[in-house]
């Protein structure tokens, strides 16, 4: 149920609805806009009277929801979910893109993760990307070097000022990467974990939940449903191809079409992941570039120093080089950054200098 209120309700109206609903056994979520403030209320209509809400001061309408993503959709909260972090970044609504890159494997050499690092900031990303625990389909495949995985990903973060994202497989696991990441993923693996997405609605850090491989468009968004509804808000959704008939030239098929559906039903933010959704690095810039036109909010994409000797989808990452020309043109393309004006106020400064 919401219940949207009069633009000029005061906060005791406001506060008596929501005192009423909470009487009747409902879970509430407060979503205050610029002109309306609109109140989600899950739980058994039958249990009141739309008549009775209708006629409290301050209440504007009363509507009854269909869609089981009651919080996740749009009836709930009517604009744009922007999130923003310690560090100004923000992502969401009408804010310029982002862009999330690293390796798929934090691996034992710190130091091509921190030059992976440093070139991901001389390109103007803002996140970077590496799992430290690595859901593997053969046991005897790289597993991730875990905790340390996460001091790498911190220490370059500290150097860089990038934010971190890494990857969660299990509840245990929360309190550690709580305290190293910025973003933490749930992959598509675990999409359907509900334990786990539970547990991830307990803490206030973003999410981000990757589409999993089977999923529908009302899968996934009931899979942020869960962690909304258990208290987090701050959730972001990762598109990173389904599986189809069609394995001979891509991964995954990259559902591109889920962008603007996923913008229309969901105030959520939105990314693309055109790595693991082609599983091909020269796709990665037409998708991606795609993706943008389509309207993500950013793109995530793998970055290795060495993709020919990866621990995990080499295949399907860029070289240092590589990455620095794609996403100069990505850069162009959304307007992240003009080149053309950075190297003459880089010409200006050495003229300064000498």
């Amino acid at each position: 149920m919401i219940v949207v209120m009069e633009p000029k309700a005061t906060e005791a109206q406001i506060q008596k609805v929501a005192n009423y609903l909470e009487g009747h056994g409902f879970k509430i979520n407060l979503n205050r806009g610029e002109v309306l403030t609109v109140i989600a209320a899950i739980g058994d209509k039958r249990m009141v009277s739309t008549s009775v809400i209708n006629s409290f001061e301050g209440v504007h309408e009363v509507k009854l929801i269909q869609e089981p993503y009651k919080l996740a959709g749009r009836g709930a909260h009517p604009e744009d979910t922007v999130i923003t972090f310690e560090n100004g970044v923000k992502i969401g609504g009408s804010e310029k893109p982002v862009l999330m890159v690293g390796p798929c494997s934090v691996e034992k050499e710190f130091e091509g993760l921190l030059e992976v690092a440093v070139a991901a900031k001389e390109m103007g990303c803002e996140f970077l990307r590496g799992g430290a625990f690595k859901p593997r389909t053969s046991p005897y495949d790289f597993q991730g070097l875990e905790e340390k995985g996460l001091q790498y990903l911190h220490e370059a973060s500290k150097r860089t000022g990038l934010l971190v994202v890494t990857e969660v497989m299990d509840t245990i696991d929360i309190p550690l990467l709580n305290k190293y990441a910025d973003v933490i993923q749930v992959g598509a693996r675990n999409m359907q974990n509900f334990k786990l997405l539970k547990a991830l609605g307990n803490i206030k850090k973003p999410v981000m939940i990757k589409r999993g491989p089977s999923a529908n468009i009302r899968e996934f968004l009931l899979a942020a449903e869960y962690v909304i509804f258990n208290g987090n808000p701050n959730v972001i959704l990762c598109e990173r191809g389904i599986r189809t008939f069609d394995h001979d030239f891509t991964r995954n098929t990259l559902d591109l079409a889920a962008v603007p559906i996923l913008r229309k039903y969901s105030h959520l933010p939105v990314v693309v992941d055109p790595s693991h959704g082609t599983g091909k690095r020269y796709l990665i810039e037409p998708m991606g570039k795609a993706a943008l036109v389509a309207g993500a909010h950013g793109l995530m994409y793998e970055v290795h120093h060495d993709p020919d000797h990866a621990s995990s989808d080499g295949a399907q990452s860029l070289s240092i080089p590589q990455f620095k020309e794609i996403t100069k043109r990505i850069n162009k393309l959304i307007g992240r950054i003009d080149y053309d004006n950075k190297a003459t106020e880089r010409q200006q400064k050495i003229a300064k200098e000498n």
